[in-house]
Parts: structure tokens; sequence; C-alpha cells
């Protein structure tokens, strides 16, 4: 039996656990405000609140529905538009009526309820958050700057928002109904959810890879649902190494404090990776369990020569595998039966470590890259202590490029040393044509790719005019 409230009714079904929330919603609660679009998690019009407490308070984010297990909202409260309805239009409902920010309407309750999610945020509101807030939903009628303007207004309506209390400041200005703020105390109530699927073949993180794969299928079985594990969610130093929990998800690591220290171009990397809902929903253990050669988690955390915790649910023996090791071909893996992924860990960066991730896709934060790059390099002085590079798109794997990264130890940064080792990269690469672009495109993007790293991390050690020749 899976418990949760929607909006304002508790709920206790025996739907499975790998069927999705969207489902539920329309066609078990008749809440049809939700739309059905893409079902990849691409166009927003399925998006809904998840509300969890954590320490104490109740936080909300914005998810996709299309892409959510059932089982994972086990013991949270889900909002959809009809859950943040009052009796006139809320601020946020208004300020989009103000500014003409919708046409046919079908995208209009994605942005809504993704704006109000940000109402709802612990932290002031900045019109940049607010409009960011909002990335992961498409319209394809307005031009988008109505919507801006109607995201701006309601930011400045959040200047006197209390901190310590969004929830019941909101209710008070009529942002949200009255019942939001019962909510906590009701999900005390409800209780924690029961681990699903135990023994079960398919093990599910946030599902958004999943159950874009084979939704059907998974929709059929009692999954091994991962994302709610608290022992799996941690981010944190241990013996000079950082270990991030397999349940961490991508909005978790960029927003974690530990790793901002570490990178703190951090947020400007992780806004390539996907739209806000699909990064509070997808998590690193999903990411590099799918084995997709463009996972951008994955390529990031090659470029720091992480390593991959693994435990086996049957008889609890533990191992560790390096990640460049980890993918053996196309989505084949250094993975036992009954083996999930804990966490992974890497060493602790120091002052002289620089890393740059770089990412092209037909749309900038919310699509599967064409190509991916990261790289990490380790400087003693003018020389390169060592260097870690990886590729996404151009190989069967996410792929670590071992003659690359081993030919720039000991080596200066320079135009020299950039070109000899892009003759190495281009040797270790066999890129394919497919839907995301040419094998030829994808050798240009990797070349670029690499170039982009080094003018990024030592403009000061690189002519610029010298490296535009290369470019």
């Amino acid at each position: 039996m899976i418990s949760f409230i929607l909006n304002d009714e508790e709920i206790h079904t025996a739907e499975k656990p790998g069927s999705t929330l969207l489902d539920f919603i329309r066609y078990r609660a008749h809440l049809t405000g939700t739309k059905i679009g893409c079902r990849e998690g691409d166009c927003g019009a399925c998006t809904v609140l998840e509300g969890q407490l954590k320490a104490g308070r109740i936080e909300y984010r914005s998810i996709v529905s299309c892409l959510t297990p059932l089982g994972n909202a086990a013991g949270k409260h889900i909002v959809t538009i009809e859950g943040i309805c009052t009796a006139d239009l809320n601020p946020a409902q208004q300020a989009l009526a103000d500014h003409e920010g919708t046409q046919c309407g079908f995208c209009t309750p994605g942005f809504v309820v993704a704006l109000t999610g940000h109402t709802m945020e612990y932290q002031p509101s900045e019109p940049e958050a607010a409009i960011e807030s909002m990335s992961g939903n498409i319209c394809r009628c307005t031009g988008y700057k109505s919507i801006e303007r109607a995201a701006i207004t309601v930011s400045n309506m959040l200047k006197t928002k209390n901190p310590d209390n969004p929830i019941g400041w909101l209710v008070s200005q009529g942002f949200l109904p009255a019942y939001f703020t019962a909510i906590p105390e009701r999900l005390k109530a409800l209780g924690k959810k029961t681990d699903t699927g135990v023994a079960a073949k398919t093990v599910i993180g946030g599902g958004t890879d999943l159950l874009v794969q084979r939704p059907d299928e998974i929709a059929e079985t009692e999954p091994m649902l991962l994302f709610d594990r608290k022992d799996l969610k941690d981010i944190l130093e241990e013996n000079g190494h950082c270990i991030v929990g397999s349940a961490a998800t991508a909005q978790d690591i960029m927003q974690s404090t530990l790793m901002r220290a570490y990178f703190p171009r951090l947020k400007a990397f992780f806004f390539l990776v996907s739209s806000e809902p699909i990064r509070n929903m997808g998590t690193i253990g999903g990411n590099i369990g799918n084995a997709s050669p463009i996972a951008d988690l994955v390529i990031f955390f090659l470029a720091l020569d992480a390593k991959v915790h693994l435990q086996n649910t049957r008889t609890d023996e533990k191992r560790i595998v390096p990640l460049r090791k980890f993918f053996l071909d196309y989505k084949k893996l250094d993975k036992q039966p009954g083996e999930i992924i804990r966490n992974i860990s890497f060493p602790i960066p120091d002052k002289n470590t620089h890393l740059n991730f770089e990412k092209v896709s037909k749309r900038t934060t919310l699509d599967i890259a064409s190509v991916n790059s990261a790289i990490g390099i380790n400087m003693q002085g003018d020389i390169i202590h060592n260097a870690h590079v990886a590729l996404g798109g151009v190989a069967p794997v996410p792929f670590y490029l071992e003659k690359t990264s081993s030919f720039l130890a000991g080596r200066k940064p320079d135009l020299d040393t950039i070109r000899e080792a892009y003759g190495l990269l281009a040797g270790e690469i066999a890129p394919i044509s497919d839907i995301r672009g040419s094998k030829e495109y994808k050798s240009l993007l990797a070349r670029q790719l690499f170039f982009a790293h080094f003018a990024e991390l030592f403009p000061k050690k690189i002519c610029d005019r010298e490296l535009l020749k290369l470019l």
C-alpha cells in the first residue's frame, strides 16, 4: 500500500509502485489540470510539487510526474494545479493573466505550479531565480517574455516573505490555500514509507531515464526504490575523500555546501545538465547505473577520477571499482546480480585542482548532449601534475581518455601541448552518426570542447589570438 497526501486528500492505494504518478493523478484521482505532454520530462506540462519533511520542516520542489514512479510519492505531499487554487486567482496566476502570459493554456498549469514552488522556498526570491524555476516548462505560443515578466512581478511580491515560515506567510497573502499549514503534522501522522521491492531485479532512483526507456514494462513491476533511502543521500568528507550517496540528486550536489566550496563554478556547470525538475529527480546512482554514453554527471565525475562503491543486497558484500573501469561496453557494467551503487567517492581537491565542464546540445538546459566533456587538472607550479579528461557521445560508454590524460601529465598547458594532446584524443574516440549528429560533427565538437577547457582554465597562459586559430 502506497500512502501519501494529494493536495488536501489522504491517499492509500495498491497501485503498482512502478506506475507513474502522472497516470495516478489523471486516471485515478481524475485531476486533469496536470497535462500529458511529452512523457519524457522535456515539456513540463505534467509539473507537480513534491513536499517532504526534512529536519523538522517541509520542503517543496518541482518534479515532472510523467517520470516519477508512484512509489516515490509515498510519505509525501503531492501538489497539482488544483491544489494551489484559492477562491480567486492566486498572485502567481494573476500575474500570468495580467502580463498575458498564456495563450492556448496547455502549458499554463506547469508554469503556475513551478512558479508557486519557487515562492515556497526558504531563501529570499530574486527575479532571475524566479525565471529559472520555470526552466523545465515549454510554451509553444507566447515567446516567454510575458511569462518572464510575470515571474519578475511575483518575485517582487516576495520581498517581505518570512524566510523562516514561508508557507504560513504565503497562506496569509493568498498564494496558497489554508490547508497547507496543516500538512507537516498530517505527514507525520501518515508515517514513514516502507521499502519496496527488496528482491527486485529493477532498481530505480529518480526514474528520469528508465521511465523514458521502459515505462510500460516498469509500470507492471515491483521495483527496488532507492530515491528516498536516507543512508544513500549524504554528501560528506571522510578520510581525505568526498563521499556522495547514490540517491543524491543533481540538485542536491549542485546546492551542496561542500561541493560548491570545492568547485565555485558548480552552479554554472549543473545548469547545463538539465532543467530544475529533472535536477530535483535525477540521482548520481541512476546516472551511473543507466550507463548512457552521454551521462552528464558521469562525465563530470570521471574528470575527478571517482570510484564507485557497490554493495550486494543479498550478501552485504562490498567492493570498490574505479568509475573509469565500471563501463565495460554499451549499457554493460562491472556490476554483479544483487549489487547496488551505494555511493561514489573522489579525492578532495586542493587549491591547485582545476575543473571544467562543457556541453553542447540542441537546447541549453533541457536536452541530452550531442557531446559533453569534463577535465580535471592538478597543477604543480606551471606544470600539469595529473589530468583526467572525459568525453561523452564519442564512444559506446562515457569515455575516459587514458592516453590523452597520461600525455598531459608533466607538461605545460600551452599551445604545443594542446595540439599534441588533441592528436591523441582524436585517435582515442570513435563517434558514430545518430539522431544527435554525424560522427564528423561529434569529432569537431570533441575538438572544440577540449580546446575550450584550456581557454577557460588558463586564459592568461594561452594567447587568445593563437587559440582562436585552433578553434
